[in-house]
């Protein structure tokens, strides 16, 4: 069987998603097993998951994945590089992956190899470098020397899913080689647009969610059946919104010092005093995002702060995950062709199965400190799973508010129906 992995979010899991595994399993005649890695409590861009990770772990094997496993928090909620890098790390230390399969905005493969293999370029580097110092924004920079070095089209380089693509295919090289990249083209609305119908993009999606009142008709076209009748039944009370962590931050900056402060990830070069200033100036998170963006530091990288801060993420937990990649393979759902992956993955894999945290982690050595490099990393995905209960309205079920990754096992889906 043929083993093609995925690299996801999932938030929510929608019929775009849908329509990727669907291609997948055509190209490969149904003789093939999928396994997603996906982020956990908090994503790439810092946003509180709409729904806990099981529920959408369950949907993401409802909808045609065999296996789930959770990217750990220290590679889900970083930039684009990390986030790729840290999942093709895990999937290829699961000894068993074949193909990594991605969407992107270009129907061709090879302009995004020419992009990966360009960045990479020691010219590419050194440019880049001395854009950076100069004040340019990664991205900026980044795409006005790669249009130099390779003639490609800023348009390209500007698509988030060929970005994206592009740090798969870098990933690929640096550390998975004998994975196969397969391109699969997104179809739908784009990243960015707010209009729903039946291949609306995430983010309009969650943003239909957060309103008082959502179009639920709408909803129910962008939607596979089992993500909409999860989501009906979450909502309101069990659908995170990252604003309600404002006050948890208010809290949070009371106690620290500045040199505390300074030391959290994300928030150097000056980034902690233009926290501390705006956040005097901000009634609600959206207002203090807005107010520290500039043309050097983008909306997503000033979201990520949060949850880091919240968390008290270092620099030195961050520049270690990346040197180690991820430590362990974290599973939250799977179907009985995923169980016949866990046996394979236990004979060929070189990272060790999480099914269940205790026998990782315990709650009293969380506390202790004095953790293995395994524990430090998992510590971070526990926490992040109670944070994200936070970002939960004050009405959520006591149940919803107290699930942990000590009491939460894995889902077994049997029985799936063709989807």
């Amino acid at each position: 069987m043929h083993v093609v992995g995925v690299i996801a979010e999932y938030n929510p899991f929608h019929q775009g998603h849908a329509y990727q595994l669907r291609a997948i399993r055509e190209r490969f005649h149904d003789d093939v097993a999928i396994v997603a890695v996906m982020s956990g409590s908090f994503t790439q861009r810092g946003e509180a998951a709409v729904l806990d990770k099981w529920r959408r772990a369950d949907l993401a094997v409802r909808g045609g994945c065999q296996l789930v496993l959770e990217l750990p928090f220290l590679f889900a909620c970083r930039s684009a590089q990390d986030f790729a890098r840290g999942g093709v790390r895990l999937l290829q230390g699961l000894g068993c992956v074949d193909t990594l399969a991605f969407g992107a905005e270009s129907p061709d493969l090879a302009p995004l190899m020419e992009a990966a293999r360009a960045i990479d370029a020691p010219k590419t580097q050194a440019a880049l470098h001395e854009a950076l110092r100069a004040g340019a924004s990664y991205a900026k920079a980044l795409t006005a020397i790669l249009q130099e070095a390779s003639g490609l089209a800023a348009d390209l380089l500007r698509q988030p899913n060929n970005i994206l693509a592009i740090e798969y295919l870098r990933a690929l090289r640096g550390y998975a080689p004998g994975i196969e990249p397969l391109l699969i083209v997104r179809r739908g609305a784009g990243y960015h647009e707010a209009s729903l119908g039946p291949l609306a993009s995430a983010s309009a999606i969650r943003g239909e969610l957060a309103k008082a009142q959502p179009d639920f008709t709408s909803l129910k076209d962008s939607l596979p059946e089992a993500t909409y009748a999860a989501i009906r039944a979450a909502f309101p009370a069990e659908i995170a919104s990252t604003e309600r962590l404002f006050r948890p931050l208010l809290a949070r900056l009371l106690t620290m010092k500045n040199s505390e402060l300074e030391a959290i990830f994300g928030l150097q070069e000056g980034l902690a005093n233009r926290l501390l200033a705006k956040i005097r100036q901000s009634q609600t998170l959206q207002e203090l995002i807005a107010g520290m963006v500039t043309s050097r530091y983008p909306a997503s990288r000033i979201s990520r702060i949060v949850p880091h801060l919240l968390l008290g993420t270092g620099e030195r937990a961050a520049r270690e995950a990346a040197e180690t990649g991820p430590l362990y393979a974290r599973v939250l759902a799977f179907d009985e062709v995923g169980r016949e992956l866990l046996h394979a993955i236990k004979e060929r894999g070189t990272l060790p199965l999480i099914t269940k945290i205790s026998a990782a982690l315990n709650s009293r050595e969380r506390l202790e400190g004095d953790l293995t490099p395994l524990q430090a990393m998992l510590v971070f995905d526990t926490r992040a799973t109670e944070l994200r209960a936070l970002a939960l309205p004050d009405h959520a079920p006591l149940a919803a508010l107290h699930q942990t990754d000590f009491i939460t096992s894995p889902h077994f889906i049997r029985n799936i129906p063709d989807t």
